[in-house]
C-alpha cells in the first residue's frame, strides 16, 4: 500500500511539474505561481511548429563542445565536420572532404562555403581551428589530447596536425562541434552559438529548455519548428506522458510495459552497458597521491574474476530487471563494428564458476558458506549510484547469484562523492557505451588508470596494452577493427571473461520511449550511452503525420 501511494505521489509530483514548465514555453519569464499554473494548464498537443521532451539529458555545465557537450550524441546547437548515419557509416556534414597524411599525423579537411552561424556571421577554417584548439587546451571531456596543433590554410581549408597516429581521432571530427571564436566567452555554455539544426532561446535551469530551427542552417531544415525539453525525473517523464503534456518521453524499462494511449513505444537497441569493475591489483599495491586506496586481494584473484562471470546470468537480469528491453553484455562494444562476439561466453554456470574457484585454490573449508584461499575469504562490496534504481537492482542480483558459488558480495549504494575515493579498491557498478572506440582503450589501457574514472580497477597488461597502441595507430578506422577485436579475446589472451576478465559486463540498455503516434522520428542508430540527446542524433528527419 505504501508503495502505492509512492507511485501516486511521484505520478502527481510528475504531472505538476510538467504542467508548470510547459505552460511558460514560450520565451517569457518563468511562471510564478507554478500551483495555480499547473491546474490551468490544458494537454499540449503537438504539431509541426512545436512538440515538447521529457528526455533529460539537461548538462549542468552548461552547452559547449569544448568541455564535452556532445560526445554522446548529436550536440544539436552546433554542427560537427563529419556525422555518423543510422548504420553508424561515417559521412560529410561541415566538412565536403578530408583526407589523412600517409604518415597519419596530419588530418587534412575542407569545409562547405556556405555555413553560417547562428548569429549570422559565417562559420570559416579559422572557427575550426579555434575549437579544436581549445578543445585540446580545456582538458575537458571532449579527448583532443593528441593534436598538437590546428592551423586554418584558409577560409576553407584546416589542418589537423596529431602528436602522432591516431585511428579513433575521425571521432573528434564527428563530435566536437564547432564553435565561433568571436564569440566563445566564458557565457557562452549557457548561451551557445552554433551552425547545428536548432539555436537556442530560452533555458531556465533545472525546468526546460527551448530551442528554434535555425534559419540559417545549411543542411535539410528540420520540420519541427521549437523544441521544448522538459526537465523531470523519469517517473515525471512517464506521469507527463500519461497526461499528454509531451510528445516525447524517456521512460525507465520498468515503466516501458506499461501503454499510454495516443502515444508508442519506441525500443532502440544501444551500447549503453552496465556492469561490474573488478579492482585488479592486491590490496595496498599503490595509493593515489591524495591517499585513496588501490587494490582488492579477493578481486585481484583471477579465478574470482572469472568465477563471477560464469556465475551470472545475464539473460535473467535483463528479464527481471530490464523487463526485457535489453541484452547480456559481454564486453563494452556490444552490436558494433569492432565486437569480438569470439569472446562472447556460456555464462549462468554456477558449477562451471565453483570448477574454476577449486582448481584456483579457493575452498570452504569451515562450513559458512564462504570459500576463502590462504586465509581470505571471498568477500568483497559492491558500490552502485545510490540514486539508480537499475545499478541496485543489478547489484542486488549479483550478489544473490554470486551465493551458491561461495562468494559473498555486499551491496552498498553511495553518491559518486562517496564513491570516488573507494572505486580503486572495491567493486563498482558503472555505465559505458560509445561509438568512439577510444573508450575502450581508455577502459582497459594500462596508462588511463590516473585515478579517475578510466581504468578505475589499475587493469594492466603488457601484451594488451601493445594491441591496443597497434589499434590506436592503425591508419583507418576501418584498419584497426581486427585489433580491437584481438585486445577483447585473440585466441590465447583478452581482457574479457576467457582472457583477464577484467570486468564482468552484465547487461546492454534498450533505450525506451514513448512517442506521441503522430510523430515520425525516423530510424535510430543504436544509441551510446544516455548522456545528452542521442535520440535526436537525426533531429531534422522527424515529422508530424497529423493535421
Amino acid at each position: 500500500m505504501q508503495i502505492l501511494k509512492r507511485k501516486r505521489l511521484v505520478e502527481g509530483l510528475g504531472v505538476l511539474l510538467a504542467s508548470w514548465a510547459i505552460a511558460s514555453c514560450a520565451p517569457t519569464p518563468t511562471a510564478t505561481n507554478p500551483d495555480s499554473t499547473a491546474q490551468n494548464a490544458p494537454a499540449q498537443s503537438g504539431s509541426a511548429e512545436q512538440i515538447v521532451l521529457a528526455i533529460g539529458g539537461e548538462s549542468e555545465e552548461g552547452y559547449d563542445p569544448t568541455l564535452g557537450w556532445g560526445r554522446y550524441g548529436a550536440p544539436l546547437f552546433q554542427s560537427t565536420l563529419l556525422k555518423r548515419d543510422e548504420n553508424l557509416k561515417i559521412g560529410n556534414d561541415l566538412a565536403t572532404d578530408y583526407s589523412v597524411s600517409e604518415d597519419g599525423k596530419t588530418w587534412t579537411v575542407t569545409i562547405r562555403e556556405d555555413a553560417k552561424f547562428s548569429d549570422g556571421k559565417p562559420l570559416t577554417a579559422a572557427d575550426v581551428a579555434y575549437t579544436f584548439n581549445q578543445a585540446a587546451e580545456s582538458g575537458g571531456l571532449t579527448d583532443v589530447t593528441q593534436l598538437e596543433k590546428a592551423t586554418a590554410i584558409d577560409d576553407k581549408t584546416v589542418e589537423l596536425k596529431l602528436k602522432k597516429p591516431q585511428s579513433t581521432f575521425v571521432n573528434r571530427l564527428i563530435t566536437l562541434g564547432i564553435v565561433p571564436e568571436h564569440a566563445h566567452g566564458k557565457d557562452y555554455a549557457r548561451n551557445p552559438i552554433g551552425s547545428g539544426p536548432y539555436k537556442m532561446v530560452q533555458w531556465d535551469e533545472g525546468q526546460q529548455l527551448i530551442v528554434e530551427a535555425n534559419p540559417d542552417y545549411y543542411g535539410e531544415a528540420p520540420e519541427i519548428q521549437r523544441l521544448v525539453f522538459l526537465f523531470v525525473e523519469e517517473d515525471g517523464a512517464f506521469a507527463a506522458a500519461k497526461a499528454r503534456q509531451v510528445q516525447v518521453a524517456s521512460v525507465p524499462q520498468s515503466l516501458a510495459v506499461q501503454t499510454i494511449e495516443g502515444m508508442a513505444l519506441r525500443d532502440v537497441i544501444s551500447v549503453d552497458n552496465r556492469g561490474l569493475m573488478f579492482p585488479y591489483l592486491p590490496a595496498n599495491s599503490k595509493k593515489k597521491p591524495d591517499g585513496d586506496p588501490i587494490g582488492n586481494d579477493v578481486t585481484a584473484d583471477l579465478a574470482i574474476r572469472q568465477a563471477v562471470n560464469y556465475a551470472i546470468d545475464r539473460q535473467a537480469l535483463v528479464d527481471g530487471i530490464l523487463e526485457g528491453y535489453g541484452s547480456p553484455a559481454f564486453g563494452p562494444v556490444s552490436g558494433l563494428a569492432w565486437e569480438e562476439s569470439k569472446a562472447d561466453i556460456e555464462d549462468a554456470q554456477p558449477e562451471k564458476a565453483k570448477e574454476i574457484l577449486a582448481e584456483a585454490g579457493w575452498a570452504d573449508s569451515d562450513g559458512d558458506g564462504v570459500v576463502e584461499k590462504d586465509g581470505l575469504k571471498a568477500e568483497f562490496t559492491i558500490l552502485y549510484k545510490a540514486d539508480d534504481s537499475i545499478r541496485q537492482a543489478l547489484a542486488l542480483a549479483t550478489a544473490e547469484m554470486l551465493k551458491p558459488i561461495g562468494i559473498s558480495a555486499d551491496v552498498e549504494g553511495k553518491s559518486w562523492d562517496d564513491i570516488e575515493p573507494l572505486m580503486h579498491s572495491n567493486v563498482v557498478v558503472f555505465g559505458w557505451g560509445s561509438h568512439d572506440q577510444t573508450e575502450m582503450y581508455n577502459l582497459y589501457y594500462s596508462q588511463s588508470a590516473q585515478g579517475d574514472y578510466n581504468n578505475a580497477g589499475y587493469y594492466a597488461n603488457p601484451a594488451i596494452d601493445s594491441t591496443l597502441d597497434v589499434a590506436m595507430g592503425a591508419p583507418s578506422e576501418a584498419e584497426a577493427v581486427t585489433y580491437w577485436k584481438a585486445a577483447q579475446w585473440d585466441g590465447s589472451k583478452g581482457v574479457t571473461t576467457k582472457g583477464d576478465a577484467a570486468w564482468a559486463w552484465l547487461v546492454n540498455l534498450d533505450h525506451t520511449y514513448f512517442v506521441d503516434e503522430c510523430l515520425d522520428v525516423g530510424q535510430s542508430q543504436i544509441e551510446p550511452h544516455g548522456h545528452g540527446w542521442p535520440i535526436t542524433a537525426n533531429i531534422t528527419e522527424w515529422k508530424w503525420t497529423c493535421s
